[in-house]
């Protein structure tokens, strides 16, 4: 991370809160509601178990961006209900993609799939995303859809990475539109969500939409960047994971655009080979690949503080702008 700007927002939530807007009450309130919300009274394994995740952690982005996205109304406390369902939403698919990717760590913790099996993860997640439909319909319709269209977005941006670019297909334009609709929704649906909830104008959730579309797109490519540069015990989890489930992400196509000679280790399935796996990070990581995916993430994120400008100049605007700048700095 660059120096500077580790040392102003060592982390998302000091970047949240660098505009003057206290979030962390928030989001205590939030954790207090995912506990009682994730409980169930008829069944205490399905809601210690569905908890699994929440509790293990986690940046806790999408609800701070739900949180952000209430100060632009006139009631910013009803913009706790929109960061609960992100979290859930989020945590919910992060259960399907974990045994779809037949990954073991998550967050530093053993995932559900590998304690629990496969089936008893899957409906796990089916529950979370229950459980924040549940709350959309209590808040209003507006709500229900806004997740409905993002849960559609992101099952097609599922589907389109696992089935892969059709002949002839683009493969760097099929790998940003999987972004977008995997990752970049579920930022667009929580900022938009926290500021319709709170009574924000129309037109500012629209651009507050936008603004997390263009953050979540830059976020992932900084995440996708760290699979292949950082250390495990930074990300949690073992580095390669996406080379290791055959998952080809804009540093990779970067790469292999640069270096032909890659593309026969990267683009034919899954490199479950833990040596050759190694050795393919090395030579990733003093790839151009990693330095073009970064130029990329900036020109998201900056993208994403230009629509703030027309925004009202509430903290919470300039609160997304250091988030802007923390999605940039992680990967330097």
């Amino acid at each position: 991370m660059h120096p500077v700007i580790a040392q102003r927002f060592p982390s998302p939530l000091a970047a949240a809160e660098s505009g003057g807007v206290p979030l962390a009450a928030d989001l205590r309130e939030v954790e207090h509601r995912l506990r009682a919300t994730v409980s169930d009274e008829q069944d205490s394994f399905l809601g210690k178990s569905a908890f699994h995740l929440i509790e293990a952690g986690g940046k806790r982005l999408r609800p701070m961006m739900a949180l952000l996205g209430g100060h632009f109304g006139p009631d910013p406390a009803r913009a706790v209900d929109a960061a609960v369902i992100a979290e859930l939403v989020h945590v919910g698919t992060l259960y399907h993609d974990d045994v779809m990717d037949e990954a073991t760590v998550r967050h530093g913790i053993v995932t559900a799939n590998t304690r629990w099996g496969n089936t008893v993860a899957v409906l796990l997640g089916d529950y979370l995303i229950a459980r924040a439909a549940e709350i959309g319909a209590r808040v209003g319709p507006e709500a229900t859809k806004l997740q409905v269209r993002t849960l559609r977005r992101l099952v097609r941006g599922q589907m389109a990475e696992t089935v892969g670019p059709a002949p002839g297909v683009d493969r760097i334009g099929h790998c940003l539109r999987v972004m977008a609709d995997k990752s970049a929704s579920l930022f667009a649906m929580s900022v938009r969500l926290g500021a319709e909830l709170s009574g924000a104008d129309p037109t500012v959730a629209a651009a507050l939409e936008r603004y997390g579309e263009l953050l979540g797109s830059a976020f992932q490519i900084a995440d996708d960047i760290l699979d292949i540069a950082a250390a495990e015990t930074t990300l949690g989890k073992q580095p390669g994971t996406d080379l290791r489930e055959g998952i080809v992400t804009l540093p990779v196509l970067y790469a292999v655009e640069d270096n032909p000679a890659l593309a026969p280790l990267v683009l034919n399935g899954p490199l479950t080979d833990d040596d050759a796996r190694a050795e393919v990070l090395a030579v990733l990581r003093v790839s151009t690949g990693l330095e073009r995916a970064r130029r990329e993430a900036t020109r998201y994120a900056e993208r994403a503080k230009d629509v703030l400008h027309d925004l009202p100049g509430v903290p919470a605007r300039d609160a997304l702008v250091a988030l802007g700048d923390f999605a940039i700095g992680r990967t330097s």
